[in-house]
């Protein structure tokens, strides 16, 4: 198996972007780093592009990283999830945020439940985790991952939760915008 340095991963497009510009060769929690790495993207295409951009930019990124983790894993010569491959958490992270009010507490909550479902990988996460191998397999389980908190922000709003929700917002230092 072949190691890749920072200066390897940045010198060819589809390594580049499986470790997302290097943030996935972090020696201490890589997709934490990695989805670290996607918050100022996703914070930039919402605040100038929308809603909509933030969710066809992670399906864009999705389909880019597929290609881009299946690369890296042909280069590495590994069949596994590699952690330095953290465009899967680029595409969980920005799909969940597309939701999300563009606030930076509604970013903080984001993350943390994103990351919390990531690593318990509950059912059908950790089927998929399994189960489904190669790029799509590393891709798909960061995407299943996203769905649960974005169902439970889903849910309080439909359930009429706002209340909740504020409080959870002022509670975390913001006003009044969900």
């Amino acid at each position: 198996m072949k190691k890749i340095t920072l200066s390897s991963a940045l010198r060819h497009p589809a390594t580049c972007i499986a470790t997302w510009f290097g943030s996935g060769l972090s020696p201490i929690v890589s997709g934490t780093a990695g989805s670290l790495a996607a918050l100022p993207f996703a914070y930039a295409i919402e605040a100038y592009l929308g809603h909509a951009a933030l969710l066809a930019a992670s399906i864009s990124i999705f389909l880019i990283g597929w290609w881009a983790s299946n690369q890296y894993l042909k280069a590495t010569g590994r069949d596994d999830d590699p952690s330095e491959i953290v465009v899967d958490e680029v595409a969980g992270q920005w799909l969940l945020l597309s939701f999300l009010p563009l606030t930076w507490q509604a970013y903080l909550v984001g993350f943390v439940l994103f990351r919390a479902f990531d690593i318990v990988k509950p059912w059908p996460v950790s089927l998929a985790d399994q189960n489904i191998k190669g790029g799509l397999g590393i891709m798909l389980d960061d995407i299943l991952a996203a769905l649960y908190p974005l169902v439970i922000y889903l849910l309080l709003d439909v359930l009429g939760m706002h209340a909740w929700l504020v409080r959870l917002q002022i509670f975390l230092g913001g006003g009044h915008v969900f």
